[in-house]
């Protein structure tokens, strides 16, 4: 398994490991939380080279943060550290909105600093825009930060092009955390180019399909205990008759994925990883036997014609349903 390096950003460019970590599942929202597992497989995950940590202040709520730190603990020199805020949540995870406002920004980094145990984030992102806030006034805050030596580089998630263009303006934006896999190509119509044009690398969440393109998920089975919210209407994609039609498009992969000696999961991982330099996606799991699997994915090399068949398997608007059943969070 080879994990090489990849760098986001031109102006502001943070080399990282060309796959990342998505820790979140770790501790809350797929499932029931597992510390252990999750420190087990971050440990993993930095002995494979796999160094680029992605958390955020409302995973847990506050506990993700916490678990990261700790799994680091003696080993921070060898990672990439990102986290988020802006989501803001109430200690028994109520959700509170979003907060861009400069003051927020200032008391989110020192709290996430905090938890981490560390005395500086690698990068830094943005959750979600705050629309009450103009953006220049939100990044204005996270570059004092980077003044301050408490930050190293900034990020946007979710962001329109316009708002991208407006944040660059005002400080360089390393990287755009976005949803993005065989299963989700909108930001290909505007925003790909966008970044591109700005020197802004590209960090995909959820880059398996919330797990659908590992083929682990069925009708029937698949997800991980009450505590999964992927059942729920929240996402609307593995409900009813969406679902259905869903599945067929993975087993189109698992066709493709046989064909070239490995899982469909690391067929579709080695689709995004084909996408560009710049593209640095963040599988999550808390398990070590998925994250092996995953990392596997950078050896699945690709050629024109393997492309061609994916995009053939899954043409960019055949899946069904939206990728939130609430997408007014998502700045457009």
């Amino acid at each position: 398994m080879t994990i090489t390096q990849r760098t986001l950003g031109t102006s502001s460019p943070l080399t990282v490991s060309s796959l990342g970590l998505g820790c979140m599942g770790m501790s809350e929202f797929y499932g029931t939380p597992d510390e252990q597992g999750g420190l087990d497989t971050i440990h993993r995950a930095l002995d494979l080279g796999v160094t680029f940590l992605d958390t955020a202040d409302m995973y847990g709520p506050f506990t993700n943060e916490q678990l990261v730190g700790k799994a680091i603990n003696g080993r921070r020199d060898e990672v990439q550290l990102a986290t988020k805020f802006g989501n803001v949540r109430g200690p028994n995870g109520e959700r509170l909105g979003i907060d861009g406002s400069p003051d927020y920004v200032r008391k989110a980094c020192d709290d996430s600093l905090r938890r981490l145990g560390v005395d500086h984030i690698d990068l830094y992102y943005q959750h979600r825009v705050d629309r009450s806030v103009p953006i220049e006034e939100t990044v204005g805050a996270m570059a004092e930060l980077v003044e301050a030596g408490k930050v190293g580089h900034l990020g946007l998630s979710e962001a329109s092009a316009a708002t991208i263009r407006r944040a660059a303006a005002v400080h360089p934006i390393t990287a755009l955390q976005t949803e993005y896999s065989l299963f989700t190509r909108d930001l290909e119509d505007e925003i790909l180019g966008v970044i591109r044009e700005l020197g802004i690398g590209l960090v995909p969440y959820s880059p398996l399909g919330r797990g659908l393109l590992t083929g682990a998920i069925t009708r029937d089975s698949g997800a991980d205990g009450a505590g999964d919210n992927r059942r729920s209407e929240y996402f609307p994609r593995f409900q009813g008759d969406a679902l259905d039609a869903n599945l067929a498009l993975v087993d189109q992969v698992k066709q493709l994925a046989d064909a070239k000696g490995c899982t469909p999961g690391q067929l579709a991982l080695a689709w995004v990883l084909a996408q560009g330099d710049d593209v640095a996606p963040i599988p999550g799991t808390k398990r070590v036997r998925y994250l092996e699997e995953n990392v596997g994915a950078s050896d699945v090399e690709l050629t024109s014609e393997d492309l061609a068949a994916l995009d053939r398997a899954v043409p960019r608007n055949a899946v069904a349903g939206d990728r939130y059943g609430d997408m007014s969070s998502v700045d457009a």
